[in-house]
């Protein structure tokens, strides 16, 4: 890959839209809207205007990014995220993907990656400490974490020579394979599956077991609670952590965390099985008995409706995805 050859790159850009005080100014008919209470006088001045330069730090790292592209032996062609959906076509004859914005970037284009393309995330607005200080006691002011993003734009230029010189490794992700009803999902998540009532208000109602080789393993566990999600090991940092599950080193290969969520009164002898690991040889079998509910993959952003009566298979059986990790999560 010197530097004098042509490499092919794919870049996926989140795209970035500006906020203005208008656009939570009460339209028309007053009465035809929910009354919301009072901000307090400056914060609203306070809030756009963070808004706003988050939008204008993002602008400002696609553009930056794009002149270092420009500056290179290389052919590279921009795709906004919100340009592409779930009927889009993998992605092939590149040589390398490029996402700018943060892991919520990566994950969308993950999912139309398969094993032989690796991907460099940029994270465009990295969340600073002092400013989360400063604005604490009024509003949230966290910006991208970027957990999965090997650069920002302090670094993206010598991460990138490294590559097309030969000079960095990609790290193998392991990936996860849903099955609906048997047939395999095109989705593959890279973080985590949630297996869910539609409304969060509304009890999830299903039953699992695990299967070895297709034989069960495990008793069959029968389920009244906020639903079931089942992660990767890149995933266990995320929504699985917070729940209380735990942290499985990054490149671990082939091994699943799942865990039944919020179980409300587990059977007696069961309370074991609500959370637990899945071995590269096993998978997780699930049949839905509430009237409707959804897969969600690595979010909301992509779902699959389910009935009552079906049945959803998760394993690790599935394509890793080539990721150039950050050094702090290699070290």
């Amino acid at each position: 890959m010197g530097g004098k050859q042509r490499f092919n790159i794919w870049r996926l850009v989140k795209d970035g839209e500006k906020a203005t005080p208008a656009d939570v100014e009460i339209p028309g008919n007053a009465s035809n809207f929910p009354i919301r209470p009072p901000l307090p006088h400056h914060l609203p001045t306070v809030v756009f205007g963070y808004l706003d330069n988050r939008r204008k730090v993002h602008e400002d790292a696609i553009n930056f990014c794009q002149n270092v592209l420009r500056k290179k032996a290389v052919d590279w062609q921009a795709i906004f995220c919100n340009n592409i959906s779930q009927d889009s076509q993998p992605i092939h004859n590149v040589d390398l993907v490029v996402t700018i914005g943060g892991d919520g970037t990566l994950l969308q284009t993950s999912h139309f990656m398969d094993d032989s393309i690796p991907v460099l995330g940029v994270n465009s607005d990295p969340t600073q400490d002092q400013e989360v200080e400063e604005f604490r006691e009024e509003f949230d002011a966290t910006r991208s974490t970027g957990f999965l993003c090997g650069a920002t734009i302090e670094n993206f230029e010598q991460v990138l020579d490294d590559i097309l010189e030969d000079q960095k490794t990609p790290s193998n992700l392991s990936r996860m394979s849903i099955c609906l009803n048997s047939r395999l999902l095109p989705t593959y998540a890279l973080n985590d599956a949630l297996v869910a009532h539609t409304c969060p208000a509304t009890v999830s109602r299903f039953s699992f077991k695990i299967k070895r080789e297709g034989h069960p393993c495990s008793p069959l566990v029968h389920c009244r609670s906020s639903g079931l999600r089942v992660s990767t090991a890149a995933g266990s940092t995320a929504a699985m952590l917070s729940a209380g599950g735990f942290t499985m080193p990054i490149l671990s290969q082939d091994h699943l965390q799942y865990m039944v969520r919020e179980p409300i009164l587990p059977e007696a002898g069961y309370s074991s099985l609500m959370h637990g690991l899945l071995k590269p040889d096993q998978s997780m079998v699930a049949s839905w008995f509430s009237k409707e509910g959804a897969i969600y993959i690595d979010g909301s952003d992509v779902s699959y409706s389910i009935k009552h009566g079906d049945t959803i298979e998760m394993s690790s059986k599935a394509p890793g995805l080539k990721v150039f990790l950050p050094h702090r999560l290699l070290s």
